[in-house]
């Protein structure tokens, strides 16, 4: 196989959860682009955009991308939802290696990050008219770079990891 594993998709898809899993499944490290600026910075994202803006944030998490599709050994990548929005993303993901959209709806994107006062995009009055509007924004991006689309959230999550690996297994032209 011996491919990098990029999972994107919007905020509270499922990319931090699933990525744990495919990384242990294949023996990979996982690379949680949002977890990694936080440690290297010593802030959290809310503090950066705070203080650097959207803008800043987003060329921390451009570096942080280019530096995890660097790394010798294959990863699983476990992107930020807003990855896609950087045009210089959009190569780098098309050159990294299997790119997975994690699908996720509005109504399970506000039920899992409702308690969540940790994503700054979502820190508005009205909550689901922005959600609506990042994913009209970006589902274009997601789609257009993908290499498998897979509907995160339908049933278990061990179940729902196991098809997605049948996916990416399939994709690959590995044994499953």
């Amino acid at each position: 196989m011996a491919q990098h594993i990029i999972l994107i998709g919007p905020m509270g898809a499922g990319k931090s959860t699933i990525g744990r899993q495919l990384a242990e499944h294949y023996g990979y490290s996982l690379v949680d682009i949002d977890s990694a600026i936080e440690k290297r910075c010593g802030a959290d994202i809310a503090w950066i955009f705070d203080v650097e803006g959207e803008e800043g944030f987003r060329r921390r998490e451009s570096a942080m991308l280019e530096e995890a599709l660097a790394a010798d050994q294959p990863v699983v990548v476990a992107t930020g939802g807003g990855i896609v929005t950087q045009p210089r993303n959009l190569q780098l993901l098309g050159q990294g290696g299997v790119v997975v959209y994690l699908m996720a709806s509005a109504g399970q994107i506000l039920r899992r990050t409702r308690n969540d006062t940790s994503r700054p995009l979502l820190q508005v009055a009205d909550r689901a008219a922005a959600v609506e509007k990042i994913l009209a924004e970006r589902e274009p991006l997601y789609t257009q770079i993908a290499d498998l689309s897979f509907r995160s959230g339908d049933g278990s999550a061990g179940r729902s990891v196991a098809r997605l690996i049948e996916q990416i297994n399939g994709y690959l032209g590995a044994p499953n």
